[in-house]
């Protein structure tokens, strides 16, 4: 009997909530933004719902005229304060050398800005093969679709919808602001607690059409 050859593997993975425990460093650029404008944030409120676009946030504490400018004062500050304040989360190297060992490659689509979305990996020593910045929700199927990703990983219900639009499967981490509940609602296919459960997860995944 002739051996079945699965189909190439290429799993996408959310940054924020998802690869990296953005909060610290986040919650540390607000604090600093707010000195610089004379603005008040509130950074810990502002961490608990990391995910949407900067944009999305920033238009809660600044004019609507003053958001494009502000964001772009954000970026530039962001490296200084917010990259080496971040840790990788629980799981997440295993899970990106789990998608390796299985002969796969990886990427990350995000909707944080793409150069400080790759300080970050390089500051953890995370190396996908692909790095995409300033995508969010349905709009990231269009990575996930250019790179034929049959997985996307995410820790957010704007995840949940990316993946479905790409049509590839989603994978929900209950790590970041929406519970299971809340994830498995949008349709995620699997919900894991943490990345820790995803090389597991992964090798039944692979192993399923041999069964």
């Amino acid at each position: 009997m002739a051996r079945m050859t699965l189909p190439a593997l290429t799993v996408g993975f959310d940054l924020d909530m998802t690869l990296i425990d953005s909060r610290p460093g986040i919650r540390a650029c607000y604090v600093a933004l707010a000195e610089r404008t004379g603005t008040y944030i509130d950074a810990d409120l502002a961490v608990t719902r990391l995910g949407p676009p900067l944009a999305e946030e920033l238009v809660n504490w600044f004019p609507a005229g003053e958001v494009a400018a502000v964001a772009d004062l954000y970026r530039e500050m962001y490296p200084s304060f917010a990259i080496a304040a971040t840790p990788a989360m629980a799981g997440a190297r295993e899970a990106v050398e789990a998608v390796r060992a299985a002969g796969g490659r990886t990427m990350v689509v995000t909707a944080k800005y793409e150069p400080n979305a790759k300080l970050h990996l390089a500051h953890l020593g995370i190396s996908p093969d692909v790095v995409v910045g300033g995508l969010w929700a349905e709009q990231k199927a269009e990575a996930l679709r250019a790179h034929g990703a049959s997985v996307y990983v995410g820790d957010h219900v704007g995840d949940v919808r990316g993946a479905r639009a790409a049509g590839a499967l989603s994978v929900a981490v209950a790590t970041g602001p929406c519970d299971g509940g809340e994830l498995r609602a949008a349709g995620a296919d699997v919900v894991l607690d943490d990345l820790s459960a995803f090389p597991r997860w992964l090798a039944g995944h692979r192993a399923a059409p041999r069964a």
